[in-house]
């Protein structure tokens, strides 16, 4: 909370310093922040509503038989596959992890999760396609897919 505090504060004197310096960049750069911002709106309310329904209807028994502690690697692979399938930006997947945790799932399961679920994006390979080429895609893709594979093992063997 006092970090919060901090932060926003700082980001509140440097927007009075910049609109000291000049107002009409400041009034541009608060525009296009704004327009930026009710853009990414509706994914941002689809992504709340997802992980709302979502713990909502599945309850915290099967979330720790699945990635509970006690499904070892079974629930490390399924976290990563069912991550690797979403995508979402991490101010949402970690407040999500969160919650995962404490319904009771376990830390490298989870850690699996969200390493696919910001890195690997499944549903969004077609789009990635469009800018990348298909090779590059699907070699970021299965480098992401083993690099969150390789650091939920490291976090199974230190917890």
């Amino acid at each position: 909370m006092k970090t919060s505090i901090i932060f926003y504060s700082l980001a509140f004197i440097m927007l009075l310093f910049s609109a000291k310096a000049d107002k009409n960049k400041t009034k541009m750069a608060l525009q296009k922040a704004y327009k930026s911002f009710m853009n990414l709106m509706p994914a941002l309310i689809a992504m709340v509503l997802f992980v709302g329904l979502l713990l909502t209807y599945i309850s915290p028994e099967t979330i720790s038989k699945v990635l509970g502690k006690e499904s070892g690697l079974f629930g490390i692979v399924t976290g990563m596959i069912v991550g690797a399938v979403g995508m979402m930006p991490g101010f949402i997947a970690f407040p999500l992890g969160a919650n995962l945790l404490n319904a009771g799932a376990g830390y490298p399961q989870v850690a699996g999760f969200l390493g696919t679920l910001m890195a690997v994006g499944v549903t969004t390979i077609f789009l990635e396609m469009t800018f990348f080429n298909k090779k590059t895609t699907i070699y970021r893709n299965l480098l992401a897919f083993a690099g969150s594979g390789l650091f939920a093992l490291i976090i199974w063997m230190v917890m």
